[in-house]
């Protein structure tokens, strides 16, 4: 069963991949961005874009793109400066009491939670359990859930329907989406759902992308919701250039080439988990479904940085509450890529005694 949890520890809530390869000319696996992007006519679009930054950003365009993407009026979408900023928004807008986040996952919701001045509690999931999602374990007095799916860093997908049973009637239920794009026809997605009592469905256009340096992202949410974000942000919070990438990323031919590159990363996660599944001294969580892989191994601090030495970062998972010192994450590359870090974990086991048998 999962775990109940007040926050007592020291896990740093605020580092993030980029922190594993800045300054540093390495391999990255650490950082979940999809590799080779942005796509060169999408650095077009965004280039022919900066001809119009004299003037303010208007989102309209952009707006209605994403909601004619989910089908959705326009009322229900709100653009944001990356996923990360709607985080922010909620714990500062939202008359949150009793705030619950499920982790292991993307720690930013409770750093912007607890910055926001609430008492979060946690629901931590098991490695015995596959980290699955048992909804009896979250609080019934809750009256916001956040979750993501498929969750940073364990890339389970859950059920759409045991999400939904998260919903009640007074509770808004955030689910993350980050890297919903990633996995192959969206299923167990909620974005687009209107029939789901208070849901908020966060999306970000900067993993399957390559726009983290850019930021945005936008929120799925009822109209009321949405207005009391809306309330809450700057003014002009997109920057031009962003909307531009928005609209184009919705387009039809985008929304193919997106489903393509999901189906590369399942193919690719495949090839990474069989190499993994070569060494004893690794343990993978095999129900992975977005574009990066958890595994634990024993003695994995010292591991990561062999790696290091040897030209691959990879993240490091004790920032991750319900994680320790014995996990790391690997973002999903190209065959070519997974077979030098393979060679390269090989090294890096024997070099820091942990290898069994060889």
């Amino acid at each position: 069963m999962a775990a109940m949890h007040t926050h007592t520890d020291t896990h740093d809530l605020r580092h993030h991949g980029d922190a594993e390869v800045r300054d540093e000319k390495l391999t990255d696996l650490a950082v979940n961005v999809r590799a080779h992007t942005p796509p060169d006519w999408l650095r077009e679009r965004i280039a022919r874009s900066l001809t119009g930054l004299a003037a303010y950003p208007d989102g309209r365009a952009a707006r209605a793109a994403v909601a004619a993407r989910h089908d959705l009026p326009g009322e229900r979408v709100l653009l944001t400066a990356g996923a990360a900023e709607a985080f922010v928004l909620l714990a500062r807008a939202l008359p949150v009491r009793r705030p619950v986040v499920v982790h292991p996952q993307f720690t930013e919701p409770e750093a912007a939670l607890r910055d926001a001045g609430h008492e979060v509690r946690r629901v931590l999931l098991r490695a015995e359990d596959g980290f699955r999602l048992d909804p009896a374990a979250v609080p019934e007095d809750a009256d916001l859930v956040v979750v993501g799916n498929p969750t940073n860093p364990t890339s389970v997908l859950h059920p759409a329907s045991v999400l939904a049973r998260l919903a009640r009637p007074g509770r808004t239920l955030v689910v993350d989406e980050a890297f919903m794009d990633a996995v192959p026809g969206e299923r167990e997605a909620l974005a687009g759902r209107t029939d789901v009592p208070g849901l908020v469905v966060l999306r970000s256009l900067t993993k399957t992308w390559g726009l983290a340096g850019l930021r945005i992202g936008y929120v799925l949410a009822g109209p009321a919701t949405i207005a009391a974000l809306e309330r809450a942000q700057p003014l002009w919070p997109v920057s031009t250039p962003a909307l531009a990438a928005a609209e184009a990323c919705m387009s039809p031919a985008a929304l193919a080439e997106a489903e393509e590159a999901a189906h590369r990363i399942a193919e690719d996660r495949a090839h990474l988990l069989a190499g993994l599944a070569e060494f004893e001294e690794v343990r993978a969580v095999t129900a992975a479904e977005g574009p990066f892989v958890l595994v634990r191994i024993e003695g994995a601090h010292a591991v990561r940085d062999r790696l290091r030495s040897l030209g691959f970062a990879a993240r490091r998972g004790d920032t991750f509450p319900g994680l320790g010192g014995d996990w790391l994450r690997l973002a999903v590359r190209d065959r070519v890529t997974t077979n030098r870090f393979l060679q390269a974990l090989d090294q890096a086991l024997v070099m820091a005694g942990c290898a069994k048998g060889r």
